[in-house]
């Protein structure tokens, strides 16, 4: 006879988990990368921790190595030989987590090893590349902040997909951080900004919202002025005297070789087409440079 009050269904599992996606992708690897083989690490965003990742500015590779490499004791809040792979993910929500990258751990530098810490040699590996910035996870225990991916394999994917392009706001209204500098040069939402840049030459100005200092520059001649900032974007001084100084003085303090920039911002003064003369584009940022006093006050050394 047919129970007519039958128990209820036990309530079904993800139809997709972050142990599918890790193993499906890992089995495809020469050699294949295994659950076992990875660490997932999740960061979060601390403005008052100084040494940590303050905000999204703070998402460069060199940043993010920085701060992953280091690990404090004691062993048993991170493991003494941690697994080869570490996957980063950057909390988006109270569980929501967006993968960031993944690293190859090299082992740990014992030279480097002080009472309090190891460092270990971290590299960037190309793991899950196709999914970086698209994979979103639930990470259920926010407050456990590394896991071995084995006993982790049962959470959920969220989602995966192309965030959305970024359409180009016209040159009076360009403004980016450092962080969106480094994606503008090279994430595919923001194709239409690269387009309209390549094209033109112009004066620029880069602002340090942390203190207020500026820098106005040019982009002339073949380079224009989305070759002058992938310039910016790869070592946060594109060559520039004053920059350049700030980005030693932040590495002889230990910092990341872009630290001295999380807080820049970029802007355009004025854009020129591709046929006009070097000379009157001297001319408009010696002008600028005047405007803006930035010789005297600001970061501009000649």
């Amino acid at each position: 006879m047919t129970d007519p009050f039958p128990a209820p269904a036990e309530p079904a599992g993800p139809n997709l988990t972050l142990g599918h996606v890790l193993t499906a992708i890992g089995e495809q690897h020469d050699p294949p990368i295994s659950l076992n083989d990875i660490r997932l690490i999740r960061h979060s965003f601390n403005t008052g921790d100084e040494g940590g990742l303050q905000g999204p500015g703070d998402l460069n590779e060199d940043r993010v190595r920085a701060y992953t490499r280091s690990q404090a004791f004691p062993a048993r809040r991170f493991p003494a030989e941690p697994e080869p792979y570490w996957l980063v993910l950057v909390a988006d929500g109270q569980r929501r987590s967006r993968l960031w990258g993944t690293f190859a751990n090299h082992g740990e530098i014992s030279a480097e090893r002080t009472a309090t810490n190891r460092f270990f040699d971290l590299r960037r590996h190309s793991f899950l590349d196709p999914l970086v910035g698209r994979l979103v996870v639930e990470w259920d225990v926010p407050l456990v902040w590394n896991r071995q991916a084995a006993a982790a394999a049962s959470m959920p994917v969220l989602e995966i997909a192309d965030r959305d392009t970024v359409p180009f706001p016209g040159y009076d209204n360009i403004l980016l951080t450092f962080h969106a500098l480094t994606e503008m040069v090279s994430d595919d939402r923001y194709a239409d900004w690269r387009v309209a840049l390549r094209e033109v030459q112009g004066i620029y100005l880069i602002t340090d919202s942390s203190n207020g200092k500026q820098y106005v520059g040019k982009a002339n001649g073949a380079e224009r002025i989305l070759g002058r900032w992938t310039d910016y974007a790869g070592d946060g001084h594109g060559g520039n005297r004053a920059l350049r100084e700030l980005a030693e003085a932040s590495i002889g303090a230990g910092g990341a070789k872009t630290d001295h920039a999380r807080h820049f911002v970029f802007s355009i003064l004025r854009v020129f087409g591709p046929s006009t003369a070097s000379s009157e584009v001297d001319a408009a940022e010696s002008h600028y440079k005047k405007a803006l006093m930035t010789r005297d006050f600001g970061l501009n050394r000649n």
